[in-house]
């Protein structure tokens, strides 16, 4: 009879208990052409960065941007990111590969990783690149850019995500996804151009809710984007 008491007593606490909010973060989609969006695909503010791993300025605003835009914009449902790539050269399409090769569960964490880690691997790929370049112009293109990725210390972030060698190697060698890669990129500098003229543009670049922003450091999109309804 007690227990039946205390079990009715504690019904209208039951029925109050909030449901935890949803983790927005952890819902990543691939779009058609091969971007990934990261957060609420009905969230109200909509942002999209063009983005590249060798660009200092990209390495920087995503160590700014993550404790706001991930962990309170992203995370509340508020707002979402969609990151296109615009690779700029060899070592950038390297990054890139190790990147999407963890798939739309691991490409956030280990786009972030590449971005904090860009004063070890950066340099050491430069000069990887440099002394290997004769070797390497023997190689398949395919091969040229995975022996890149080992050379520069990638392979090694990716293995520390989770990325096996034969893993890795079957992301290397497919060429679909290496094609899909440059289409975004040709895509991404057209509409980069577009945002920046009549300057040259460059990476990152910004389209919040349509609306294209050249140049523009963490401070000021976050203006922008609390302007437009991200909290």
């Amino acid at each position: 009879m007690i227990r039946l008491l205390l079990a009715f007593l504690m019904l209208p606490l039951l029925a109050g208990a909030a449901p935890a909010p949803r983790d927005w973060t952890k819902t990543v989609t691939r779009t058609a052409d091969g971007a990934y969006r990261i957060g609420n695909p009905a969230a109200k503010v909509k942002l999209v960065e063009y983005l590249s791993y060798t660009c200092p300025h990209c390495a920087h605003y995503a160590g700014q941007s993550g404790p706001t835009l991930r962990e309170k914009f992203i995370r509340s449902g508020s707002t979402s990111v969609e990151l296109r790539h615009a690779t700029r050269d060899r070592l950038d399409l390297a990054a890139t590969v190790i990147a999407r090769c963890a798939g739309p569960a691991g490409f956030l964490g280990t786009s972030e990783q590449l971005f904090a880690k860009q004063d070890d691997w950066y340099p050491q790929g430069m000069r990887f690149e440099q002394s290997n370049a004769q070797r390497m112009a023997l190689y398949p293109q395919g091969a040229q850019v995975r022996a890149l990725a080992y050379g520069a210390g990638l392979a090694d972030i990716g293995k520390a995500r989770g990325l096996s060698d034969a893993a890795l190697t079957a992301c290397f060698d497919d060429d679909a996804a290496i094609l899909q890669i440059a289409a975004m990129s040709d895509k991404s500098w057209k509409a980069i151009a577009a945002a920046a003229a009549p300057q040259p543009g460059g990476t990152p670049t910004f389209v919040v809710n349509g609306k294209a922003y050249a140049s523009l450091d963490w401070a000021k999109l976050e203006k922008i984007l609390r302007a437009a309804g991200a909290k």
